[in-house]
């Protein structure tokens, strides 16, 4: 009797045991396909990640002359030009213009000088000739008047009727004395003005002629000040020997300061909001994978514009480097992590954890069993998403939905603490906010040195 009552107890205890390890396998057996994360507690980062290129902050433009657009030369052809990274003294030799078009010019002026000259020289004989034929004319008239003055001198001892006609005649030829005075000084002025206006017209091709020789000794570029010859780069790519450049933007090269770099990258509309200035950046650059810099936000564009090669708009943003480092160049490659939030004791999921339907929820392991928990979120990064309230540190989360999730219990949170979070976002999302502006005054306005003609280099977005 007693082998009776010790048996039964050993019995339950055995089909317990073999019940919970029944369970277990079932479990398994339904999630053996599904994998299972546990919510971590710790700091939550968030960041926008894109590519971007380096450039100098200040940099001096060598261009090319200034008098091109005035001697009508709108477009030239650089025929030489120092290797891009060689370094300058001011005013040592960095390219060469070419001169063809400049060279016709002067030849044309030439010309036109040799022309003028020969105008020159046929309107002074024109003047000579027509001049002295009419002084020799005066002369002869100044005779005849004499010869009159005498004859109406002569015949006061005639009839009253010779009397008057020599003292017509008389008056007569004076008219005619004073009628070829007035064309002689007339004629004189009118050669005077004329020649005048040749001189003009040579003094002019003259100047000319002189600026065009001048220009041609500018068609030598040499370096403004001391620094390293970097290529300008337009919507053609970089300028080189063989690329032109016209006079609305006559930039040859440029000489960056090295001393001051930036990063220069485009951020898609869908994560702007979230760029701000004063943010921290993590920099790495293509070239050297190993070496690590750190930046700040501290240009931020208002209005987006659209680049080739991609279907959405995008915003210019400008981070200074904090380091100097001289094996830095610009349009050297970067991979620029801004951080836009940092919140520290954050309960955080991946972002395959969370479903959403009318409310956001996980999929719960509980141990003995699954259940769909309600929970309220916050703000997330591309990896995961912070959990304000519903789950515990430790809590295991499916990865996943299980086969039978139509059939699992939905365990709701309560309404009154879904209000008080809420709350408590608001008032965080201030606390943020009045952060974010207080870095954003922090950082002082700057001129950037702009780009030589017009966009075109590549960006990647990640």
């Amino acid at each position: 009797m007693t082998g009776k009552k010790l048996a039964l107890p050993i019995v339950l205890i055995l089909a317990a045991i073999g019940g919970y390890f029944y369970f277990n396998s079932q479990v398994e057996t339904d999630q053996e396909t599904i994998l299972t994360t546990i919510v971590e507690e710790g700091e939550f980062i968030i960041k926008v990640i894109a590519t971007g290129e380096l450039k100098a902050k200040r940099s001096e433009k060598i261009r090319g002359p200034k008098g091109m657009r005035n001697a009508r030369i709108y477009q030239t052809t650089i025929t030489d030009l120092v290797a891009e990274g060689t370094v300058v003294k001011e005013g040592e030799y960095v390219a060469t213009l070419d001169r063809t078009e400049l060279d016709t010019k002067l030849k044309e002026a030439q010309t036109e000088i040799d022309k003028i000259d020969t105008q020159m020289e046929q309107a002074q004989i024109d003047t000579a000739i027509e001049m002295r034929g009419m002084r020799d004319q005066l002369i002869n008239m100044k005779y005849s008047t004499k010869e009159k003055e005498l004859e109406v001198a002569q015949s006061k001892y005639e009839a009253p009727m010779v009397i008057q006609q020599a003292e017509i005649e008389l008056q007569r030829i004076q008219r005619d004395y004073k009628q070829l005075e007035s064309k002689y000084q007339l004629t004189r002025e009118k050669s005077e003005a004329q020649i005048s206006e040749i001189m003009t017209t040579l003094t002019q091709t003259t100047r000319k002629k002189d600026q065009l020789a001048a220009l041609s000794n500018d068609f030598i570029i040499k370096a403004p000040k001391d620094g390293m010859v970097i290529y300008a780069r337009g919507w053609g790519g970089k300028t080189g020997p063989g690329s032109q450049i016209s006079t609305w933007d006559p930039v040859v090269a440029e000489l960056p300061d090295l001393s001051d770099m930036v990063s220069k990258t485009f951020i898609n509309e869908v994560d702007i909001s979230r760029v701000k200035k004063g943010q921290e950046v993590a920099l790495e650059v293509d070239a050297f994978p190993d070496l690590k810099y750190t930046g700040k936000v501290i240009q931020v564009a208002n209005i987006g514009e659209e680049l080739r090669n991609y279907d959405s708009k995008v915003f210019e943003v400008v981070v200074q480097l904090n380091e100097v480092d001289s094996i830095l160049r610009p349009a050297m490659t970067t991979s620029n992590n801004i951080t836009t939030d940092v919140l520290q004791n954050r309960l955080s999921i991946p972002l395959e954890a969370l479903y959403s339907d009318s409310l956001s929820f996980v999929y719960k392991n509980n141990g003995s069993s699954i259940v769909k928990q309600e929970v309220i979120t916050g703000l997330s990064n591309d990896e995961a998403i912070i959990i304000e309230h519903g789950l515990a540190k430790g809590d295991e989360v499916l990865l996943g939905a299980p086969k039978n999730s139509n059939d699992l219990k939905l365990v709701k949170l309560d309404p009154k603490i879904k209000e008080e979070i809420k709350k408590k976002q608001e008032k965080e999302m201030a606390a943020r906010q009045a952060e974010i502006e207080r870095k954003m005054k922090a950082v002082k306005e700057e001129k950037i040195s702009s780009e030589s003609g017009g966009g075109g280099g590549f960006v990647i977005f990640n």
